[in-house]
């Protein structure tokens, strides 16, 4: 893991820094996103996953939050927990994580005053959070394309929203370019180019081409593939 001792100073000037801002994923959970229909739902998956890696590599801190996961939303993504092992998600039984002082605490000992919010669906556990921070004081970047609603014109009035009472719509590769912000910062710059060949697509494929076709650099090498085991217990799909 990247040295966050070591990671130069970046001007603050209203822009997002890895030291002036807390990252917060909200209701990333299996029913929550069975219902997103306005943003391809992989899609969804792989810009959280993008951003919580990022958060990862920038030390920048995390609160995770989960809402009636027994009764109804299931299990935390397990891409998400295995970026913050050992970190439990805060639960929840309000819509609104606003309304959760556990929540409003992590956020709150954090000391920071400007949020990086993810969260599913856009119109409740996203709008709802974000415009009652933003009215206790809070700066709040909503990652547009880590939200998901269920229907377009949900996100779309959501966005309006939030966007109407102050806040921010950024995209997760935004965030993590905003962070890197200069590419002589070596010590983030392979973390950040191993998310991107992982993570973003055509940006990702041509950041590969450029290192092997016109640097000379070797082909990035993913583990073998392991065929999982048969098990006595297994459930079929």
């Amino acid at each position: 893991m990247p040295d966050a001792t070591k990671r130069p100073s970046l001007s603050e000037k209203g822009l997002l820094t890895p030291d002036n801002c807390v990252v917060t994923f909200i209701d990333l959970q299996p029913q929550m996103l069975f219902g997103v229909a306005n943003f391809d739902r992989q899609a969804v998956v792989q810009l959280n996953v993008l951003l919580a890696k990022a958060a990862r590599v920038f030390d920048v801190p995390v609160v995770l939050s989960t809402v009636e996961t027994k009764g109804f939303s299931g299990n935390m993504w397990p891409q998400i927990a295995a970026i913050f092992p050992g970190q439990a998600p805060i639960e929840r039984s309000s819509m609104n994580s606003w309304d959760d002082p556990n929540f409003v605490g992590a956020v709150e000992r954090t000391g920071r005053k400007k949020i990086v919010l993810a969260g599913l669906w856009t119109e409740t556990c996203v709008a709802l959070a974000t415009v009652q921070a933003l009215h206790d004081g809070y700066e709040v970047n909503v990652v547009e394309d880590c939200c998901g609603d269920v229907s377009q014109l949900s996100h779309e009035n959501a966005m309006k929203r939030v966007i109407q009472a102050g806040a921010k719509p950024v995209t997760a590769l935004s965030v993590m370019l905003e962070w890197q912000r200069d590419w002589a910062h070596k010590g983030t710059y392979n973390a950040v180019m191993d998310i991107v060949k992982t993570h973003v697509g055509a940006y990702g494929m041509g950041v590969e081409y450029a290192y092997t076709m016109v640097h000379g650099a070797a082909p990035t090498k993913f583990p073998p593939y392991v065929i999982p085991g048969p098990q006595s217990d297994a459930v079929g799909v």
